[in-house]
């Protein structure tokens, strides 16, 4: 299989080339600077521009392209950012998929798409939430429209566990300072998968063409902050006594805080699990064991 890759020098495209590749498919990543590599294409976004041929002859696109929603705080500025990292590379793909006649849009969404749903289950049938972030998954999947007739895959991915960068790499610190805490009062779910689970699937939504819409790309079993928090301290051979308060949260984050560290999301992989996707590492920690 043919496939190009937007987004390709994160964290998650970074593992994706390389999942890909040893499968023995062929990958050529866009860039937005001028090309260095025979496997490389340029594109400009902004400027609705997709070299020539990038998708010629190609069979599928994936799109993970966005900037990080947890990286600082929300300012009318920053929401731009987001929205403006998200909406205009998916419209200039979407455009270029149905252009090249591709007959496959892998795209990245989240599982913020849910909004703050409390200890509700939630699959890929259950309702948008309300919010900024909802907003912001809601547009970034609509955006994907203009790809019609090819079959679009929306990717609602959780909280992704890595050895280098995500969530682990941004908390690990405070607990090796013996600083580690659950988060508010710990009762909110998060939807978490391994790195290794989000390429492979990936790699399979690429490769089983029943697989169609919004996909849930979360480990089968969500845990609260409480219990994650629990987890990773044993994994780190580390107390974590502390509280973080809503309150301090709120003060630091603003509206980052209640939308995001503060939101519940009970996410489950309904469709995945239906067409037979097998996860590498299902209960916490197993995960956390590979990832650390």
């Amino acid at each position: 299989m043919r496939v190009v890759i937007a987004g390709s020098s994160g964290l998650i495209g970074t593992a994706l080339v390389a999942e890909l590749r040893h499968a023995g498919h062929t990958v050529t990543r866009l860039v937005r600077r001028q090309p260095v590599g025979d496997d490389e294409r340029r594109w400009d976004p902004p400027a609705g521009f997709v070299e020539q041929d990038a998708l010629a002859g190609v069979d599928a696109v994936v799109n993970l392209c966005g900037a990080d929603v947890a990286r600082r705080r929300w300012t009318e500025e920053r929401k731009q950012v987001l929205k403006d990292s998200r909406h205009t590379p998916t419209e200039v793909l979407a455009g270029a998929v149905a252009e090249h006649g591709v007959g496959t849009l892998v795209n990245a969404s989240a599982v913020g798409f849910y909004g703050n749903a409390g200890d509700t289950t939630l699959d890929e049938t259950s309702p948008a939430g309300t919010g900024f972030l909802a907003r912001l998954c809601q547009d970034w999947e609509r955006a994907t429209e203009p790809a019609a007739p090819a079959r679009v895959v929306l990717l609602r991915t959780g909280l992704v566990l890595a050895g280098h960068g995500g969530l682990v790499a941004w908390i690990r610190p405070l607990f090796t300072l013996y600083a580690g805490g659950r988060l508010g009062s710990g009762r909110q779910f998060m939807s978490w998968v391994s790195l290794d689970d989000v390429t492979a699937a990936i790699r399979f939504a690429l490769e089983h063409d029943t697989l169609a819409g919004p996909v849930n790309v979360t480990a089968p079993m969500p845990v609260t902050n409480a219990e994650f928090t629990r987890t990773l301290a044993t994994a780190l051979h580390r107390p974590a006594p502390w509280t973080v308060p809503a309150f301090a949260l709120r003060l630091v984050f603003g509206e980052l805080a209640d939308e995001g560290i503060l939101a519940s999301q009970r996410a489950v992989p309904a469709a995945l699990s239906r067409a037979g996707f097998q996860f590498r590492h299902e209960s916490l920690r197993d995960a956390l064991t590979g990832v650390l």
